[in-house]
């Protein structure tokens, strides 16, 4: 199966980036180039890109589509958390923009084996790289009850994640749990009906938590963000697309503390705690998708974009 999958907010981000011809560009999340090509073909041949994706799979098709632009790119194999390292690999300390496009891509989704998928049966495995040796099965099976509460309550946001947690526990008392369809069912039987009567899959909920667990999603992103916001030249813009209430959330909090990191009391005349503003926030409320790319892209609907911009003086001491 090839490598598909429907860039989101594709044209807002790529005006967001305000890509510069001889710029240095990251895509963190590289998945099957949407983005990266756009980039690319406003680049000069001074100019560089350089993506990163943790899935082969998506390297394979990344590396294939972006041919054309092999004299302008790098492409690595890695988590997005190691950027900074990465490129000073690469002998790159600074860039002019960067761009991360969170959650599972529709290429993860529609291959039913990589098991992130309520819609068809398989192996429970939801590794984003598969090098890892930790699956979705190990989680269902291992965790405390009260383990998979919390997961599925925080991550999930279920209201019903106490009562699937519990059937859970029940159900891996007499065999592993080790298929997606399995779990599925579970789910079903765990959820009071006038949930399960509700718009969206009963499942939704839980396996987008099993999945931010395993591949520690929040974690990533909250470690990460402001060291990528570091990496920018002045004027350089970082965009960040995504999918839930969580990462949002998460976004929103870093690029207001990056543009004003004063931890002085409200009552203070005067800042005396030195923390320097790393720049502003392009973005006061996020960019949403068009109700046209909505109606064509359905995984589009819950979408956010949200920008922040380097600093055109440095003023960080």
């Amino acid at each position: 199966m090839d490598f598909v999958h429907k860039s989101v907010l594709l044209e807002e981000t790529i005006n967001g980036l305000r890509v510069g011809p001889e710029g240095i560009y990251v895509d963190g999340t590289l998945g099957g180039a949407g983005h990266a090509k756009k980039v690319c073909e406003k680049l000069s041949a001074k100019g560089r890109f350089i993506g990163i994706d943790q899935d082969q799979d998506a390297i394979i098709a990344a590396t294939r589509r972006l041919e054309r632009y092999k004299g302008n790119i790098t492409i690595v194999r890695s988590n997005y958390c190691y950027m900074v390292q990465k490129l000073k690999e690469l002998g790159i300390t600074k860039v002019d923009g960067i761009l991360l496009d969170l959650g599972v891509s529709s290429y993860q989704l529609d291959t039913a084996e990589r098991g992130f998928t309520y819609q068809q049966d398989a192996p429970l495995d939801m590794r984003m790289d598969q090098r890892m040796e930790r699956t979705a099965k190990d989680i269902i099976n291992e965790y405390s009850e009260q383990e998979l509460y919390k997961v599925i309550r925080d991550y999930g946001e279920d209201k019903s994640a106490r009562s699937i947690a519990r059937q859970i526990a029940r159900v891996r008392k007499d065999k592993p749990i080790e298929t997606t369809g399995e779990l599925v069912d579970i789910i079903k039987e765990a959820v009071p009906r006038k949930f399960r009567m509700a718009p969206g899959h009963p499942a939704k909920k839980t396996f987008q938590a099993l999945r931010i667990e395993l591949n520690q999603e929040l974690k990533v992103l909250e470690d990460s963000l402001e060291d990528m916001i570091g990496l920018l030249n002045p004027g350089g813009r970082i965009c960040v697309i995504t999918f839930h209430s969580l990462e949002d959330r998460i976004v929103k909090n870093i690029f207001r503390k990056c543009e004003n990191p004063c931890i002085c009391p409200r009552d203070f005349p005067v800042c005396v705690c030195g923390r320097k503003s790393l720049g502003r926030v392009v973005t006061r409320k996020p960019i949403l998708p068009s109700q046209e790319e909505k109606e064509e892209n359905r995984r589009s609907k819950s979408a956010k974009l949200r920008i922040f911009e380097r600093a055109v003086c440095e003023e960080e001491s």
